[in-house]
């Protein structure tokens, strides 16, 4: 699953692939598909995901990995309804937190004699 909070202020692209579980030539690809994912590049042409970078690869991840848009499908969504995008991912976001909170109780009462 996708990370619940950025943390950093920048991640490489190979950092922000493995986060994914996609390999780097599908995050340069999607650069080309999606205008609005654009990291910045370093001197070197090392890419520099800004934790905006990061939430629209995670909105993206989440209409083409997880719900099954095809790249034109997940643009026009992106496009038309960003914000049911981004809420319904965020209620995802924050439903895994809850649960991983619960499965650490959970495992925290298991350990009482």
């Amino acid at each position: 699953m996708i990370p619940m909070e950025f943390t950093k202020r920048y991640y490489g692209i190979s950092e922000a692939a493995s986060m994914f579980g996609l390999k780097t030539s599908t995050l340069r690809f999607w650069e080309k598909e999606f205008l609005d994912l654009q990291p910045k590049k370093a001197e070197s042409g090392a890419r520099k995901y800004s934790v905006k970078d990061m939430e629209k690869l995670s909105q993206i991840h989440h209409l083409v990995k997880e719900r099954g848009f095809t790249l034109d499908g997940a643009r026009q969504k992106l496009r038309n309804g960003t914000e049911e995008a981004v809420n319904y991912d965020d209620v995802v976001r924050r439903l895994h937190k809850v649960k991983s909170e619960l499965d650490q109780f959970v495992q925290t009462i298991k350990t009482l004699p």
